[in-house]
Formats: C-alpha cells, sequence, structure tokens
C-alpha cells in the first residue's frame, strides 16, 4: 500500500543552555513515555513565530526562561513514534540562554530535567545530528 506524499512534518525545539564557571551546560529532559533524554520540542503554534514556540516548549516540559534566539542552530531528523506507524519529523533548534529556573512549572513530575557538560549531553541523545547540535553550541553562544 502506497501512501501519498504529504508535507514534510516540522516540529520546534529549545536548547537550553547555561554558562557556569566558563563551561556551557545544556540541559536535558526525558521523554514522557520512552525515558530516553532529549530537549524540549514541540510542534509549531498558530500565531506564535517558531522560536517563541520553542521558548514555551522549554517552560513547558523544561521549566526554563530566558532569551531565544530567533536563528535556528540547525535542525535534526527523527521518527516520530505513532500508535500504527513512524512519521519522519524535522526538528528546527533554537539556543535559549536561561535566566531561570522556574521551581514548578506543567510537565514537571511527567519527566527528569538535568544539566550536563556539552560533551555528556551529546552522549545521552539518541540522535547522531542532534549530538553534533550539541557539540557546536559553544562555538555560537
Amino acid at each position: 500500500m502506497s501512501q501519498t506524499p504529504k508535507e514534510e512534518l516540522s516540529q520546534v525545539a529549545a536548547l537550553p543552555f547555561r554558562i557556569r564557571d566558563g563551561k556551557v551546560e545544556v540541559l536535558l529532559v526525558t521523554s514522557r513515555e520512552t525515558k530516553r533524554w532529549l530537549i524540549p520540542k514541540g510542534w509549531p503554534m498558530k500565531g506564535k513565530k517558531p522560536h517563541k514556540a520553542a521558548a514555551q516548549e522549554a517552560e513547558e516540559e523544561a521549566g526554563v526562561k530566558g532569551e531565544i534566539k530567533p536563528k535556528p542552530l540547525g535542525h535534526y531528523d527523527y521518527w516520530k513514534r505513532r500508535s500504527t506507524h513512524f512519521d519522519l519529523c524535522r526538528v528546527n533548534v533554537y539556543p535559549l540562554a536561561v535566566s531561570k529556573q522556574l521551581k514548578s512549572w506543567r510537565e514537571k513530575g511527567q519527566r527528569q530535567a538535568q544539566w550536563f557538560d556539552v560533551e555528556d549531553a551529546a552522549h545521552q541523545v539518541l540522535e547522531p545530528a542532534l549530538a553534533e547540535l550539541i557539540r557546536s553550541l559553544p562555538e555560537h553562544v
């Protein structure tokens, strides 16, 4: 059974970071189902610029706020799990300089959030292209 080609699915993501003792650290969160490490991401939001939607995802999923860059650092692709199949999804990644960690946020208790140094964060994520984006972050901040 062939499927008709459809528009590529795309999501937006924030790459939350901070600089501590002169070193860049990255905040990763776990997915709700598989508990693997990833960055806060979601679907574009009607009436919101992509980087603003990414910032909102970071607040909802990781409880962080800060200054988000309007230009993506880059993108990565992954297979989005659906109930009966997988969809290839492109994720545009926007760097977010974290200035505030909230004590309470929407998905607290559903996910873990943890700071990693850049290399450790790159090793935690499954997608090689996301790992490369994480490794490239210090050059951009």
